[in-house]
């Protein structure tokens, strides 16, 4: 009965952490938990905010024993560094098919929300994605936190000051973007993929710390690093809503594909605003799935 909700907890666990092995985890957690607890559940709520209870108090637990995540331009120098994670669209659609779970999955997972996110105190955090994005009344919110209706609607009024809006899933003029940028840097035709990029445009690579602005900047880079990477494959799919890349290599004198990126694209009117290349070969292998 209850493993209808797992897409859907698991997206939930993933805006609250930043990371989807991390929300996997976490889940299977909530799972164990509810079994183990399942004579006291008394029906008085639905099972599904059983659930996310559990989840929600799972997540707020292990955000107490680490630091937050980010990507490279939300960083200080000096800051550790644990890297927000991208989620394949795949991921997300097969939430949102789930009971109850229109919302679930729509809005809110794009990487510049979920890096805001991140700098919420957790429990703010938890009443914004609860009260905003998946849109429950307040008096579900404060009976799942503890917290009484007043703590609630302040809570999501001080997150709300520090948060963007929710962007819209993203329309099929920035996958065709995507796409003509993608078959550029897989035949390496760098002025074909500069001619794509918005005069302002940011890049990051992480897990490396450093990250560039302006097209000369990432043109600069990109002539750098292009060349020494050989042979490039390149597939075009979707994360966080947004248009993506997955790419592998096969380096000068190697004869074995290598996984190198995935590649998350932002787009506004027609240009390349912001790239960000998770450069893990963990991340790519769940993209390969």
């Amino acid at each position: 009965m209850v493993e209808e909700y797992r897409r859907e907890l698991e997206v939930h666990c993933y805006r609250m952490l930043g990371s989807l092995h991390e929300a996997e985890d976490l889940v299977q957690e909530t799972y164990l938990k509810a079994w183990r607890a399942r004579d006291g559940f008394d029906g008085r709520s639905s099972v599904r905010t059983w659930l996310y209870r559990i989840a929600t108090n799972a997540c707020l637990d292990a955000l107490k024993a680490r630091p937050r995540r980010a990507l490279p331009v939300d960083l200080g120098s000096d800051e550790p560094a644990l890297w927000l994670e991208p989620i394949p669209d795949t991921v997300l659609n097969a939430a949102q098919a789930g009971p109850e779970a229109a919302l679930v999955a729509k809005e809110g997972v794009e990487l510049a929300f979920l890096a805001a996110l991140q700098h919420l105190p957790p429990r703010q955090r938890a009443v914004l994605i609860l009260r905003d994005v998946l849109e429950w009344p307040a008096a579900q919110t404060a009976t799942l936190l503890d917290m009484t209706v007043p703590a609630v609607n302040s809570a999501l009024q001080r997150a709300k000051t520090r948060m963007p809006a929710p962007s819209k899933p993203a329309t099929a003029a920035e996958h065709e973007v995507a796409r003509r940028y993608a078959d550029a840097f897989q035949r390496g035709d760098i002025p074909a993929m500069v001619r794509l990029l918005a005069d302002e445009v940011r890049a990051s690579m992480p897990p490396l710390r450093i990250w560039y602005r302006g097209r000369t900047a990432v043109e600069q880079a990109l002539r750098e690093s292009r060349a020494a990477l050989g042979e490039v494959r390149v597939r075009c799919t979707a994360a966080n809503r947004r248009p993506a890349m997955v790419s592998h290599i096969r380096p000068p004198g190697e004869t074995d594909w290598q996984p190198f990126a995935v590649g998350i694209l932002h787009i506004t009117a027609g240009r390349i605003t912001e790239l960000v290349a998770f450069h893990d070969p963990a991340v790519v292998a769940r993209f390969d799935r």
